[in-house]
């Protein structure tokens, strides 16, 4: 999915603890495009999606559809681990962060092998202020 800047304009610093904002854009922009190369191939990663629909929820994201369904071309992103479609907001993201912390190392999302691990490294470093990022980004370097 492309995003654009409509996109980042549902980020809320208070749902990115420690995190810079643009930080948090580049780690989202990296897993965006790394799925879609994945999806071009017919493939896909477990970890790599947990990372994608965590940003997409913490950011109040939507999930576009391929082909309008019902006249929608989208809809609102769910949370990641309980599949609610609500809008991120502390309360919900503390909620999230903690079920997934029972979840890591002892259930495995169907047919999404990494997926919970991707979640956990991506609340983790968004809610717990880990410092470690889900996934390595290029950093920009001017010139």
């Amino acid at each position: 999915m492309e995003l654009r800047g409509s996109d980042f304009d549902g980020i809320r610093r208070e749902h990115l603890r420690g995190v810079e904002v643009t930080d948090f854009a580049r780690v989202w922009l990296a897993a965006e495009r790394r799925a879609d190369a994945l999806k071009v191939d017919g493939r896909e990663d477990g970890y790599l999606a947990g990372v994608q629909w965590t940003c997409r929820w913490i950011a109040n994201g939507e999930f576009r559809y391929d082909a309008p369904v019902d006249g929608r071309r989208g809809e609102l992103a769910r949370s990641p681990i309980s599949r609610t479609s609500e809008f991120a907001i502390e309360e919900l993201i503390e909620a999230e962060t903690q079920a997934v912390e029972r979840l890591v190392g002892r259930w495995e999302w169907p047919g999404r092998p990494g997926y919970v691990e991707g979640v956990f490294a991506t609340l983790a470093w968004v809610w717990r202020r880990s410092g470690v990022p889900p996934i390595e980004v290029e950093q920009a370097h001017a010139s």
